[in-house]
Order: C-alpha cells, then structure tokens, then sequence
C-alpha cells in the first residue's frame, strides 16, 4: 500500500551511516563546532555497517517500484526494528538476519551496546533539531516470552513492553495511537489489521524536525517546471537561494552534482545527489555503494552558488517482506525460523511493515518513520533540482544516515 502527497515523488530512507562495513564515515570537516565525543571503534563499525544496509535496503526498494513511483524509507528504523527481533533469533536464522543487516562482524553484546550509545548520541547531538526515537514490544496477552529478550531490549533499545489483547475491538487502535504519539501525529495508521495468528509486535518509531541553518526566503519561492524522467514537465514550487556557502562535489565527467544542507548547529544534514539532465536516476541508485558515497562526502568543498530545491511532502507506506528477503532473511519470513530466543513456541516473521513521512519547505524538514514487526504460530553553474535527484539526511558527526530518497516529481 503506497500514498504520496506529491504525484510521481520517489523519496527518502532512514537508516544509520555514512560508509560501508569495515570503513570509517567520511566527514568533511567543513565546520569548527566540537563533536559531543568522539565514536567508540564499535559505534563506527556499527554505523558502518548499518550503512551498508541502508544502500542495499534502498537499492532494491527503488528497483521493485515504478520508475515514476514515489519511495520514502527509513533504513535506520528497519534495521532497529529488525536487530530487537534478532535479539531472540538464533542459528541460521539469526546468521541470516546478521547477513542481510550487515551484522556478521559483530557479537550479538557489541551491537547492542553499539545501539545503545549511539541512540544517546544522536538524542542529544543538536539542541536545535528535534531527534526522538522510540522503540516498543507487544507481546499477545498469554503468549510466553523469554525473560531475557525483554530484558535486553528494554536495556539496549528503551523498548517499552505492553501486554495486548489482540483479539479486543480497540486493540489496533492501541497499538496505532502509541507510532501516532511517538511521531508526532505524522504516522497515524500503520497497522490496518491484526490477523488471527499474531503473537508478537515489535515496533520503532522515529521523529526528526530541524531548521535549516540558512532558511530559504518563502518569497522567492515560485512555481516553475520540474522536467520529469519519462519527458513530461510538471509544476513544482521551487525554493531558491544565493550568497551562501555550502559544500557541493562536482563530478566534471558525468555531470553529477552534490550539495549538503545544514540543520541546527550544522551536526544534521541534508545531503542532495543530482544528476545531470537526461541522466537515469535509478541506474544511478541502482549502483550506488557506501563507498562511492564515502567518496561524494569527501569531496565535499565550500562553494558559493546559488541554490535551487522544490518543497515537497512525501508518504510511503510498503510492507517489505520480500525486499528483505532478497537481501537473504527468507527463512525468518518461514516456519522454519528459529526465534526462541523470543518465546518456546517458534514465532516467525509474517509481516515488516514500514511508513514514512518527509516534508521539506523554506524553514526545514519535518519527518517520521515507524516500522512494525510482526510475528506469528551535468555540472551546472547554479545548483537547480528542478529535475530527478536523491538525497540524504545524516548526522555528520556520526555519519548516520537518517533519511534518503530518490525524487521522481515534486508536483
């Protein structure tokens, strides 16, 4: 089930990192604000796998969607919904779950302590930007569940651990009021049912709400055409800037653009990847790896240009089953699963559903995401997006990546 408040808008994953698994994140030091502290050698393993992750979750995301079709993601929500349940996973099907999670060169201990400190980094990294996240396990009414899971993730995770009588009329309510709260009204109704056989849920959510450091003025803001990848033109409202300085990468041979746009005290980050006119943006999606994107960031340099982005809001609600079981976790969506780490009476995976919301306009970006486990028996001389691009938004200091997304149509 997919919406979009803009037609034709492809956007937007939250997830961790900026590098793939055994590199550091690449940080343009292009601001004299000290970092809150430095990361610990799990964080930064931690972080860069879970990028890996977030590319390979994006990638095959945007190619199972319509060229002209709208996608917004947070891979760091997938993947910490998906590491609490790992939590109870055990044999193949915890190696599996490692694997497509990008987890396999870590311990069960250092990926949650991992997961612990960074949550406490990045919820008090900007006092000017608004982080929140939060993490919750339903259990059915009735249903055992191991002592030591809960326990785990309510010390690692903050999970907070709510019996539920599923079969009760108002219980779905229950359950979509608590995502609705933790995201702030954005995401109202991510469960749309729960079926006879649900044991379990396991759910995060996410909040995001920054300022731009340099707001755009909203009365420069105009209509103006934005040329769509099929050949048809579509009106967006185009927000524009000049006499600032921003880091931009320049790829003189292809054309391709990069700009990177300060939230706050500047640790949050928008990262915006355009391509040159007439360029595939999903061919380029399609190879894009942490490290080529380890190498955009470090190319980053000041420069003062003037500056071109389209308002937009973007929806996306899919249930990912099948994406991640391309990544190689099938057999966590089987009977076969092993999750008794979780309860004795082998719960598997029926259903990942995942929702995110992304506005961007003149003063900032507000976004949401939440993620819910269930378990059953051209180089220009101004930077102007008014055409495809994708884009990230990341904590610097960290090189978490929090949002990305590809925009197809901003109309």
């Amino acid at each position: 089930m997919k919406s979009a408040a803009c037609t034709s808008l492809l956007c937007v994953l939250l997830a961790l990192g900026a590098a793939g698994c055994g590199h550091d994140p690449a940080q343009p030091d292009d601001s004299t604000r000290v970092p809150p502290r430095p990361l610990t050698s799990a964080e930064g393993q931690l972080v860069s796998c879970d990028n890996s992750f977030a590319f390979k979750l994006f990638r095959e995301t945007v190619a199972r969607e319509d060229p002209a079709s709208d996608v917004v993601l947070s891979p760091l929500s997938v993947a910490m919904a998906l590491t609490m349940t790992l939590n109870g996973a055990r044999g193949e099907t915890q190696q599996a779950m490692q694997q497509a999670l990008e987890l396999s060169g870590l311990t069960q201990n250092e990926i949650n302590a991992s997961y612990r400190s960074l949550i406490d980094l990045l919820a008090g990294l900007d006092p000017d930007v608004i982080f929140e996240l939060a993490n919750s396990i339903w259990p059915a009414v009735g249903f055992p569940v191991e002592p030591e899971f809960l326990q785990l993730n309510r010390t690692y995770f903050d999970a907070e651990v709510t019996a539920l009588d599923f079969a009760a009329p108002g219980a779905v309510d229950v359950i979509n009021g608590w995502v609705e709260t933790k995201t702030n009204g954005l995401i109202a109704n991510i469960l749309d049912n729960i079926p006879p056989g649900a044991v379990l849920y396991l759910i995060n959510a996410i909040y995001f709400k920054g300022s731009w450091t340099h707001p755009f003025d909203p009365g420069v803001t105009e209509e103006a055409p934005f040329w769509r990848a099929d050949g048809g033109i579509s009106t967006c409202e185009l927000m524009a800037m000049d006499e600032v300085e921003f880091p931009v990468f320049t790829d003189e041979a292809t054309g391709l653009m990069v700009l990177d746009l300060p939230y706050g005290v500047g640790d949050f980050r928008m990262t915006v990847v355009l391509p040159a006119y007439g360029a595939e943006l999903d061919s380029l999606i399609a190879g894009l790896t942490a490290p080529q994107w380890d190498a955009w960031l470090a190319g980053l340099n000041p420069m003062e240009l003037p500056i071109y982005l389209p308002k937009f809001k973007l929806e996306y609600k899919q249930t990912l089953n099948d994406v991640l079981a391309a990544l190689g976790m099938e057999i966590a969506f089987t009977p076969a699963a092993d999750f008794t780490g979780i309860s004795p009476d082998a719960p598997w995976i029926s259903r990942v559903i995942h929702q995110a919301v992304v506005k961007i306009d003149e003063q900032g970006t507000e976004a949401a995401a939440a993620t819910v486990i269930e378990q059953v028996t051209g180089i220009s001389l101004n930077f102007r997006a008014d055409h495809p691009f994708f884009f990230a938004i990341r904590d610097r200091h960290s090189g978490a990546i929090l949002f990305m997304g590809k925009v197809a149509d901003p109309a």
